[in-house]
């Protein structure tokens, strides 16, 4: 039986008690991060021509390091405040939570158009279809993971209303369930398929299959997304899920949802939201914005494959590409991989001191 009595399995109350996982940048380390980007940013160079080195974020990056410690070996997840947000243009913020990701990781692709760093904001995207992707509409998410080890979000504009951020740990899910509703674990260990969304590679299916949680190394990782769930028993030749299977994953989904479990925050101008997706779901309010463009509701997200990642379990491949630890994996590969992103994943690993997957 695996171990649950991990930091990772919180409930709200060991959040609200215990704030070790938020952190401030104070004003020499905000003066770190603007005087990195002055003395190197280029507004013609493209982000993936930047190099880790050309960037020093003094003491900024001690307390980044130690939120990134908390998200990976800790509680995962963590909430960095002070960014220095005012003064900077969009563009500008984009760029800073880029650099930061330049120390922290190999930045993953996000989607169809095989793109490194995503704008959230809304952009008229239906999110309950096949091809939806809920960072580019203002609905509100089902509990779900990202396709990347570690999630970056910083925030440069709230919305003027709703849009709030929800966190909650996998692993206590995983516990109240088997307490609970033992009887129904071991469909939670069944392989299900995901559906892609059409963003998948030339070389990969329409899904992805996989169970909700599995185990490597004594250690527990979790996969979660309803709707990715539900949008895969339209494809074609995916098996249909049974109704006892079925009524596993709302039990789930349900428990996933409970005020002990899901804790809400909201993310201010200069904060920055970092989770381990293996141990961690995220979801958020749907949102109404603002008329003004320049203040609509707009976050940066960046997925990463750090250089000290633990081995994935084998399932996890088909999502990853690999598992091994310290790899670069994970993201979702779209319909634009290149030369250029393969240089600079090449690139970026060479400078952490990580692996390529073997293709």
């Amino acid at each position: 039986m695996v171990d649950t009595d991990t930091a990772a399995a919180w409930r709200v109350s060991d959040l609200e008690k215990d704030t070790r996982w938020e952190f401030e940048l104070d004003e020499r380390a905000r003066g770190d991060l603007l005087g990195a980007l002055r003395k190197s940013a280029a507004p013609e160079r493209n982000l993936l021509d930047y190099r880790r080195d050309e960037f020093d974020l003094g003491s900024a990056w001690r307390v980044i390091g130690e939120a990134l410690d908390e998200v990976k070996r800790g509680c995962g997840v963590a909430l960095v405040h002070g960014l220095p947000r005012e003064g900077l243009d969009q563009k500008q913020f984009e760029l800073l939570t880029w650099v930061i990701g330049l120390h922290a990781g190999v930045a993953r692709p996000q989607g169809k158009a095989t793109q490194y760093i995503s704008a959230v904001r809304d952009a008229g995207t239906a999110y309950r279809t096949g091809t939806g992707r809920g960072y580019s509409s203002n609905a509100e998410l089902d509990y779900h993971t990202d396709s990347s080890d570690i999630v970056f979000l910083s925030c440069y504009n709230r919305a003027a209303s709703g849009g709030m951020t929800i966190v909650t740990s996998s692993i206590a899910a995983y516990d109240v369930m088997r307490k609970e509703h033992p009887e129904m674990l071991e469909w939670l260990h069944h392989p299900v398929h995901f559906s892609r969304q059409g963003e998948q590679a030339h070389d990969e299916g329409a899904s992805v299959v996989q169970p909700i949680f599995d185990q490597a190394d004594g250690r527990l990782f979790s996969r979660w997304n309803w709707n990715r769930v539900t949008l895969a028993q339209q494809l074609e030749g995916v098996p249909q899920l049974s109704e006892t299977h079925w009524t596993a994953l709302r039990t789930f989904d349900q428990i996933v949802r409970g005020p002990d479990l899901a804790y809400s925050m909201w993310l201010q101008p200069g904060d920055i939201q970092i989770v381990n997706s293996h141990v961690t779901l995220h979801s958020r309010t749907a949102f109404v914005d603002y008329e003004e463009t320049a203040s609509k509701r707009l976050l940066y997200r960046l997925w990463l494959a750090p250089p000290d990642s633990e081995r994935l379990p084998q399932s996890w491949r088909d999502l990853y590409r690999a598992v091994e630890p310290g790899t670069v994996r994970g993201g979702i590969r779209g319909h634009s991989y290149d030369d250029v992103r393969r240089d600079y994943e090449k690139r970026q690993a060479r400078d952490l001191g990580m692996k390529m997957p073997q293709e």
